[in-house]
């Protein structure tokens, strides 16, 4: 087994493998389309209708990369922020959690004393 089909511990290979197989279906969509807008226009020659197509499909596939870019980007960011939301929950609740057993350590020091 090669070292990029090995999984690793934060689902590398998931997320490559859907990564590979959105692509692939993104790939497709810009052909289906680029055949179809060229299918609209049977005056042109056969090497005419080739280069619009691929210049279609190059286009296509130029937009939905810097699309799937800015996504990533933005998750990276929501990543980050829910992150440093999740820190500062965290020790809000650690701290509550002692100050709740430092006060009933307290009463119950309090009531054995008297």
């Amino acid at each position: 087994m090669s070292d990029l089909l090995r999984p690793g511990p934060d689902g590398e290979l998931g997320n490559a493998v859907e990564g590979y197989l959105l692509w692939h279906a993104t790939v497709m969509e810009a052909e289906q389309r680029a055949r179809e807008f060229v299918e609209a226009m049977d005056w042109l020659t056969t090497s005419q209708q080739a280069e619009i197509e691929r210049c279609y499909i190059a286009d296509s596939l130029k937009r939905a990369r810097k699309d799937l870019e800015r996504i990533a980007a933005r998750c990276l960011d929501l990543r980050a922020e829910y992150e440093h939301r999740y820190q500062g929950l965290r020790r809000r609740c650690v701290g509550l959690a002692l100050t709740v057993c430092a006060a009933s350590t307290a009463a119950v020091a309090l009531l054995l004393l008297l």
